[in-house]
């Protein structure tokens, strides 16, 4: 109802107006009056045209001020606009929002019953697992038990670990003097330039096992092995003389901690060790004693080294060079576990037949070499090996060599 009142009102402003301005130009032209120098009809039409412009205006204005709706769609027709496209777009990807969130849902609800399936699998599981509970009990009590004896066992292997740790001790200690001992060596370098060493620093004179039956055998069993011992040096500082001096020296005082030693429960392994180098020909050898409990170094199969003879190792010097490695390692590793023994054991006639047959090979052919022991060894028992020889890795077996001879 509004706007037809406005309507009605512009219509009756616009006609009285015009009839205004209608007089108002006739007024002007009956008057001959002139404005800005305009002959009076221009003048009249002047005034009809601004009357008309006010007409306008008034209807314009008084159309704003009434209608607010006007107003808006006059000045704020882009901004509404532009609002309008982006809440259609807004709209736009609400609706795809929607749809999306429409198929995650079905989505979810497939998972759901995906789930409910699940769920009431687990529940048969856990039914049959509950069945099989009892079962599983009793392999846990028997596991425990097992776990107990482990344990007993794992205290059994700390006891021996602690003994080896001690027997480790004692090793880096004879580390430690044998780098004195080295030392040593340095110093008498000019003197071994100078004659013919015959023992060396370290040396054993003898070796013996020793277990008495009574404490009071020891004295005979020290007195025995100080004069094998003083043969074998005589023998070797003075050869080719008889034998009609004493020429080993050993300190009271490490006799006496001997007899102590060796009057104890158990086997012991005992030699006499020379302090220093000796050359031919000298009066005088200075030794001690070395006391060891006996124990066993090598068992019966032990594998004490292994090297590689590449494919291209045929000629006879880098095959010998090859096996004179291995017993060298053998060696170290048998010292290095405590063993005494001067040197290692084996058929000397395999050993060279093994160097033939190493060299005389298929060409191409890479060889695997290994030192097995062939017996229980103690400490002051000789090494007896065997020398294996195997393909590389997919050739299988090649030969062996063993025996019983000293290098």
């Amino acid at each position: 109802m509004t706007g037809w009142l406005l309507i009605l009102a512009l219509l009756v402003l616009g006609g009285v107006l015009s009839t205004l301005g209608d007089r108002l130009g006739s007024l002007v032209g009956k008057s001959r009056l002139s404005l800005f120098n305009l002959r009076p009809r221009k003048t009249a039409v002047l005034i009809t045209v601004l009357t008309g412009s006010l007409i306008s205006a008034l209807s314009l204005g008084l159309m704003l001020l009434v209608s607010q709706q006007l107003r808006v769609g006059l000045f704020e027709l882009d901004r509404i606009e532009h609002r309008l496209r982006d809440s259609r777009t807004s709209l736009s990807r609400s609706q795809a929002d929607l749809k999306r969130s429409h198929s995650d849902l079905l989505q979810a609800e497939k998972g759901r019953k995906q789930a409910r399936q699940l769920l009431a699998e687990a529940e048969r599981q856990a039914r049959s697992l509950r069945a099989a509970l009892g079962p599983l009990m009793q392999q846990r009590l028997a596991l425990e038990k097992q776990r107990d004896q482990l344990n007993r066992d794992i205290r059994a292997k700390d006891a021996d670990i602690q003994r080896n740790q001690q027997e480790l001790a004692q090793v880096k200690g004879r580390i430690v003097a044998a780098g004195k001992e080295l030392k040593e060596l340095e110093a008498n370098l000019l003197a071994l330039r100078r004659g013919d060493v015959v023992i060396s620093s370290g040396q054993s004179l003898v070796i013996a096992k020793v277990k008495l039956q009574k404490s009071s055998q020891s004295k005979e069993v020290i007195e025995a092995l100080l004069q094998q011992a003083n043969k074998v040096a005589f023998q070797r500082v003075l050869p080719g003389q008889s034998q009609e001096r004493q020429v080993l020296l050993v300190p009271r005082g490490d006799i006496a901690k001997l007899e102590d030693v060796i009057t104890k429960p158990g086997t012991w392994v005992v030699s006499i060790v020379s302090a220093g180098n000796v050359l031919r020909g000298e009066r005088r050898v200075v030794a001690f004693p070395d006391v060891r409990p006996n124990r066993q170094v090598v068992r019966q199969g032990d594998q004490m080294a292994t090297t590689v003879l590449e494919a291209e190792e045929r000629s006879s010097q880098e095959v010998q060079s090859r096996l004179n490695l291995l017993l060298a390692a053998t060696f170290t590793r048998a010292q290095r576990q405590g063993a005494l023994a001067d040197g290692l054991q084996y058929d000397l006639n395999n050993f060279n037949r093994l160097g033939n047959q190493l060299r005389d090979r298929p060409a191409g052919q890479t060889v695997r070499l290994e030192a097995v022991s062939l017996r229980d060894s103690d400490i002051a028992d000789p090494l007896v090996i065997e020398l294996r020889w195997l393909q590389a890795p997919g050739n299988g077996q090649a030969g062996a060599a063993a025996g019983r001879n000293q290098p």
